[in-house]
């Protein structure tokens, strides 16, 4: 009996195709707007707007699994508002028709801070 619970858990944790595609797109949008709203901060298009999505997905997680710093502009603090702006200005390095300037990033964090909060559950 044990062992058919321990197979669920493992079913309910594990990759959700759609759960991941849903993030993206809203992560997506939400970046979108904060692109919108903040000036000095641009997406050329929509390919570029997916793979950055997917960009920030990844570094929030690799920052938050290596240091445990959840980068979460409003819910963590300061630490958590500058570590949403770093990792906003670096993807400009890593995703073409991504632009953004120190200023945009800061604007933009705030922006998806304030989605965040507003928001059910975690946008970025």
């Amino acid at each position: 009996m044990d062992d058919k619970r321990d197979k669920q858990k493992d079913v309910d944790k594990g990759f959700d195709l759609s759960r991941l595609l849903l993030r993206v797109v809203i992560s997506s949008l939400v970046i979108a707007i904060a692109a919108f709203f903040s000036p000095g901060f641009s997406i050329d298009g929509l390919g570029s707007l997916l793979l950055a999505a997917v960009v920030i997905g990844v570094l929030d997680y690799l920052i938050q699994k290596f240091t445990g710093v959840d980068a979460s502009p409003f819910g963590r603090g300061i630490v958590g508002f500058l570590v949403a702006a770093i990792i906003l200005y670096v993807t400009k390095f890593l995703v073409a028709g991504f632009h953004i300037n120190m200023v945009g990033a800061i604007i933009g964090a705030l922006i998806i801070g304030v989605i965040d909060a507003i928001m059910p559950g975690r946008a970025i």
